[in-house]
């Protein structure tokens, strides 16, 4: 059976999507960009405050789901220019220390003309 995610501490889906499901053991996230969940709109503008909002979301999809970053086993991450790669890595290594597989790559553009998104995969406690 899969499981919906759903919680009011990450933004909700702006499309035809869940914040993530739950299937077996794994979680699976949606793609979090640096909408802030309480105002639901993009108030962040650097980089390094649009990861941060990013991994907050990314935190209160999987601790609803009954996992955390600490259980993160992959991440697919997405910048709008790789010469924000260091400064992203900088913020990411604060939430996720665990050390999991990852890609990351620059893409032409995202949802909303974001910096920065993040997917995860982790398992459920």
């Amino acid at each position: 059976m899969i499981d919906k995610i759903s919680t009011p501490n990450a933004p909700g889906a702006i499309g035809p999507y869940s914040q993530g499901v739950v299937f077996n053991n794994l979680v699976f996230t949606s793609g979090q960009i640096a909408i802030n969940p309480q105002t639901n709109r993009i108030e962040a503008q650097t980089i390094e405050e649009q990861a941060e909002q990013v991994m907050k979301n990314l935190k209160a999809i999987l601790e609803a789901a009954g996992s955390g970053l600490d259980k993160v086993i992959k991440t697919t991450c997405f910048l709008s220019d790789m010469k924000d790669f260091e400064v992203f890595n900088s913020i990411y290594e604060k939430y996720i220390t665990t050390k999991p597989a990852r890609s990351c790559v620059a893409v032409k553009q995202l949802p909303k003309n974001v910096l920065v998104e993040v997917e995860a995969i982790a398992v459920k406690e």
